[in-house]
């Protein structure tokens, strides 16, 4: 259930990339999905009953496993920083075109 959840997010923002003309609606999309991605990760790297390396006191056990938690706070930061490089962008547009609908910029920038 929590799969299919997280598949639906992930649907949600792709749909909401392709068939959104608004500029900062794509980007909200493209963050969507980013989001369910990460969290679709989470899902699968996660398992019951693993114990930290580095508090746990028990040995001979299955220790979880740090690399995941690592490569996901990385595409947490490089998800943001990504995601205000294009609202600079789109600021950028915003000053030569009175509206951020793509189809209207590109009426308006083609030859």
């Amino acid at each position: 259930m929590l799969e299919a959840c997280v598949f639906a997010t992930i649907l949600c923002g792709f749909f909401g990339i392709i068939l959104k003309k608004n500029l900062v609606m794509k980007i909200i999309s493209m963050d969507v999905m980013s989001t369910g991605v990460i969290a679709y990760y989470v899902l699968i790297a996660s398992r019951d009953g693993l114990f930290t390396p580095i508090v746990s006191k028990v040995k001979n056990v299955a220790y979880a496993d740090p690399v995941p938690q690592a490569v996901i706070l990385t595409a947490i930061v490089i998800g943001l920083s990504i995601q205000a490089l294009m609202l600079v962008g789109v600021m950028k547009l915003a000053r030569d075109n009175p509206t951020l609908e793509s189809n209207e910029i590109e009426k308006s920038n083609t030859p």
